[in-house]
């Protein structure tokens, strides 16, 4: 992959409710962070978008960090044009408070409701504006109707492919060092058994530049 350009988000985003509180989700970053370290080893120039998250970035690699889902929208707009392939494997959240507020909300009596608004889909923006050759590969985290739900999701956001588990498998999900995934392009589905994230880094990258080769 030497000479290839290879953008990489990961981890979550934290949407600010005020100074003490924010909604995020359950996402630790470490398969992102394994694509991206698989790349980097690969020999591809590797840019790694990440939501706040505990792990070493690995060496190497030009390294963005970011917050919120509105702070990713903008990292990745910057830098997608010159990429050659773009992996979004962040989970970057689908709503965030209304009105976040510059002060702590003090508790009363009672429930509390809280409004939420839409965030900017970064993956349709990047199908959008896919540039010839480039190739686009998003994640589809699902727990239910997982081929259909990730097969609308290649074909509504214009994905070359997508990855996608069930929260549900055993060995797949948020905080694990294993994953068990599906590769879903337009032509073919290719189903793997519980592997290492590191190991699932490979098949994805092994997949993309058989695709980009054909």
């Amino acid at each position: 992959m030497v000479g290839k350009k290879v953008m990489v988000t990961a981890g979550p985003t934290q949407e600010k409710i005020d100074p003490v509180r924010y909604i995020t989700n359950h996402s630790t970053g470490k398969m992102g962070y394994a694509i991206a370290e698989n790349c980097m080893r690969r020999g591809a120039e590797v840019t790694l978008i990440t939501g706040p998250v505990a792990i070493t970035p690995p060496p190497f690699v030009k390294v963005v960090p970011v917050v919120s889902a509105a702070d990713m929208a903008a990292a990745v707009k910057e830098t997608a044009e010159q990429q050659d392939i773009i992996i979004k494997a962040a989970a970057v959240a689908d709503y965030r408070p209304d009105h976040p507020v510059d002060e702590k909300v003090k508790k009363k009596d009672g429930d509390a409701t809280l409004t939420m608004e839409r965030t900017e889909d970064i993956l349709s923006y990047l199908g959008a504006h896919k540039k010839p050759g480039q190739f686009l590969c998003g994640f589809s985290m699902e727990t239910q109707h997982l081929k259909e739900n990730s097969k609308a999701k290649l074909e509504k956001k214009k994905l070359d492919m997508i990855v996608a588990n069930n929260l549900k498998t055993a060995g797949a999900g948020f905080g694990t060092d294993t994953n068990v995934v599906t590769l879903i392009t337009e032509s073919e589905e290719k189903e793997f058994p519980i592997m290492s994230k590191d190991e699932v880094a490979s098949a994805i990258f092994d997949e993309i530049l058989s695709k980009m080769q054909a």
